[in-house]
């Protein structure tokens, strides 16, 4: 008899491998971060080993009351750590001021959701390690090109550096999924450069900036000043376009994925401004001073974008298309 009783409701698949477990909190950096989320704790099996981490804040968010009882009573010092809610309600920015890692088994049925809410509070969520369908994953790695190539590819690598790390079979759950999963990890783009090295040299100053943005942001009106201050405090990269007209930009190119871009894109333009296939140059788009290297890979002539489908696109590719839409877009107001 397992100790909790699996929900298909909630997409309950409890990991039972402690050695597997190990291995998914190993891959947490703890770099420039000291608060850590985990979404869906379960049976607490990844739960166990962050509880050895000393130098850590740690959360757990549960939305099953059945699973939060289990925890307090196998793990009391988890008292005080449970919020017995749904993730996808859990507003990240009441709870936290400071960077954050999430890590978590992802329900299969709400983990793409679950993206998309990470993606809404980036300028908080530093690191992401995770188990999800290995489907899911490899839409999540996928290069341009790839038929599997889509919306969270685009949105989660333009601000993540995105690496599946080890695939997980069916048999050391309980129950047992119908397919294999994997483990991933999500770690923020920094400004000043990509990769460790480039972490590692924005992470000396995260703790002291973080603590500052606070400050900042506290004296500030509304959440979202609050939330841009601890995004460039922490020092992550941005894109040099109107981010959530980019947003729009992607969804609106992959909602018609066969469609050529001067078509599925056309209705973003304002009458008179229609997308032809040379109609737009790089130099039209007019790129924000001191962001040069953020244009490395753009195709010489934006115009030739046009002809293709979008999984053919590059993050690169979609910013260019994003501020030439902002220059002759609708009339809508996007902030």
């Amino acid at each position: 008899m397992y100790p909790v009783n699996p929900k298909k409701s909630l997409g309950q698949h409890f990991l039972a491998d402690r050695n597997i477990a190990a291995k998914i909190t190993r891959a947490l950096s703890f770099d420039g971060y000291k608060n850590l989320l985990e979404v869906g704790p379960g049976t607490g099996v990844l739960t166990e080993h962050l509880l050895e981490k000393r130098d850590i804040s740690l959360r757990l968010v549960e939305i099953d009351p059945e699973s939060a009882a289990y925890l307090k009573e196998r793990y009391p010092e988890t008292k005080g750590m449970i919020d017995q809610e749904d993730f996808l309600r859990y507003t990240l920015s009441r709870k936290y001021t400071q960077p954050l890692a999430i890590i978590g088994n992802f329900p299969y049925n709400i983990s793409s959701q679950i993206f998309f809410k990470i993606l809404e509070n980036r300028h908080l969520v530093k690191e992401v390690v995770c188990m999800v369908q290995k489907e899911v994953a490899g839409r999540i790695v996928a290069p341009p090109g790839s038929k599997t190539y889509g919306i969270l590819s685009v949105l989660l690598q333009a601000y993540y550096d995105a690496v599946l790390l080890f695939t997980v079979p069916p048999q050391v759950f309980v129950p047992p999924p119908k397919v294999t999963s994997a483990v991933i990890r999500l770690t923020r783009r920094l400004k000043g450069g990509e990769g460790k090295a480039g972490r590692e040299a924005a992470a000396r100053a995260d703790e002291n900036a973080a603590r500052k943005a606070d400050q900042e942001a506290a004296a500030r009106a509304g959440q979202k000043a609050g939330g841009k201050a601890i995004q460039e405090a922490a020092g992550y990269a941005e894109l040099p376009c109107n981010e959530k007209l980019f947003f729009r930009v992607v969804k609106t190119a992959f909602n018609q994925r066969r469609k050529m871009l001067r078509n599925s894109l056309g209705p973003l333009l304002l009458p008179g401004h229609e997308i032809t296939g040379n109609s737009i140059s790089r130099q039209e788009i007019n790129s924000p001073e001191g962001r040069e290297d953020d244009w490395k890979g753009v195709r010489g002539t934006a115009g030739g974008l046009l002809s293709h489908r979008p999984e053919q696109l590059t993050v690169n590719d979609f910013v260019t298309l994003t501020n030439y839409i902002e220059k002759h877009r609708d009339g809508t107001v996007i902030y």
